[in-house]
């Protein structure tokens, strides 16, 4: 068997990839967050929605961008150490959280790694994120064809995923609010 990779911006996707391809596109990880605005998110959901074959899903997973933002700009330190590779690590999460939905954030992930012999390395990442509304991404997804078929979304929890899909949802359920 043969596994053919593509690397390319959602954008291009319909570029490299038939139409109706697949009947699985995952889109996880929080990765839509990282889209550019409204414009960008609607780019990438038009992109998937055009790769799923008429009985096809998408598979999403967000974070509660509601919950983040209400938080405000902070410092998160995780509460224990993360082992890997027999090393030991302190996580931490610096959020930068502005005024506006439309506007960038940014999140700043920094790993403390404890040494061997106690001496500590850290190493950092900034993302750029723009973040949204869970109402606002079912009326993006319903724009670009897809009606949400199932949803763990509740407002009081950190993360959710949907599952959407062309037509209309069967017995889909409605979000706790």
């Amino acid at each position: 068997m043969s596994l053919r990779t593509l690397r390319a911006p959602w954008a291009e996707l319909p570029d490299h990839l038939e139409d109706s391809t697949f009947d699985l596109v995952f889109c996880v990880g929080n990765s839509l967050g990282h889209a550019e605005g409204a414009a960008g998110r609607l780019t990438a959901l038009a992109a998937m929605s055009r790769l799923l074959n008429p009985g096809g899903r998408l598979v999403l997973t967000s974070r509660n961008w509601e919950l983040v933002r209400s938080a405000g700009s902070r410092v998160d330190v995780r509460d224990h150490l993360i082992r890997r590779n027999d090393r030991d690590a302190v996580v931490s999460y610096y959020w930068q959280i502005e005024q506006r939905w439309e506007q960038e954030h940014f999140l700043e992930i920094v790993v403390a790694q404890i040494e061997p012999d106690g001496a500590v390395r850290t190493c950092s990442e900034r993302l750029s994120i723009w973040p949204y509304r869970y109402e606002d991404l079912v009326a993006q997804l319903r724009s670009v064809g897809l009606t949400v078929q199932s949803t763990t979304f509740d407002p009081e929890s950190d993360g959710y995923l949907v599952v959407a899909g062309h037509g209309q949802a069967r017995g889909a359920p409605e979000p706790v609010r």
